[in-house]
């Protein structure tokens, strides 16, 4: 399915009954990712898988920015009347909750991110030198974002009121300490290190984190 946000059309996937989950994806991917966690999900869950603005079916685009992607998705809501959702973002779509729950928050109510950061600079040194490299060969715009953006402060995270729940892998880009920085800068925050796996193992094609998804939505869900 289509509709039409901030004039970029965004194609998304809904199926399932129940209390609302938006699920975003990282830098380069398409909902496709979530395709097994959604096989969980929508047995309890309206589940809404989106493409973001210039990947998979959804409206290409020049340039990205995470703002540009919150009002995106803050549209969404607003156009289909979802009723304060729970929002998961993996990687970029972590940081665009982030920064949708700082700008807007009674719009959610309730926040998962996996592997977000504040600042390119909180990527470990040998992930931050093979993405400047990429972009230097590729000159990728969506790579280009990563090494510009975002730019989260410390206040932005105190205006993040509802419950949030930050992952991490233990070989993750993120080191462990960023993602408890970001857990205990909200008013509400949990982190969980997830053993053995990386940035991306126990997410892309993946049921690993239902269990932990499924917890926080009875916890925390509105509905």
């Amino acid at each position: 399915m289509r509709v039409e946000v901030n004039g970029i059309g965004i194609y998304y996937e809904i199926s399932g009954e129940g209390p609302p989950v938006i699920l975003l994806h990282g830098n380069g991917e398409d909902c496709r990712i979530f395709d097994r966690l959604v096989e969980e999900l929508k047995r309890t869950n309206t589940v809404f898988s989106i493409d973001t603005r210039g990947h998979g079916k959804s409206d290409p685009v020049d340039s990205f920015h995470y703002s540009d992607m919150v009002e995106d998705i803050v549209s969404f809501i607003d156009s289909l009347k979802i009723e304060r959702p729970i929002l998961y973002g993996f990687s970029d779509g972590g940081i665009v909750g982030l920064m949708l729950a700082s700008k807007y928050p009674d719009l959610l109510s309730g926040l998962i991110a996996s592997g977000p950061n504040l600042t390119p600079k909180d990527m470990k040194l040998y992930d931050r030198i093979t993405t400047k490299l990429a972009f230097f060969f590729k000159r990728d715009p969506k790579v280009e974002l990563m090494i510009r953006e975002p730019n989260i402060t410390e206040e932005d995270l105190s205006k993040i009121t509802v419950p949030v729940l930050i992952t991490v892998a233990e070989k993750d880009i993120i080191p462990y300490s960023h993602a408890e920085h970001i857990a205990s800068s909200v008013r509400n925050g949990t982190v969980i290190l997830v053993p053995y796996e990386d940035h991306a193992s126990y997410i892309v094609n993946s049921d690993r984190l239902y269990p932990l998804i499924s917890d926080f939505i009875a916890d925390n869900s509105d509905h």
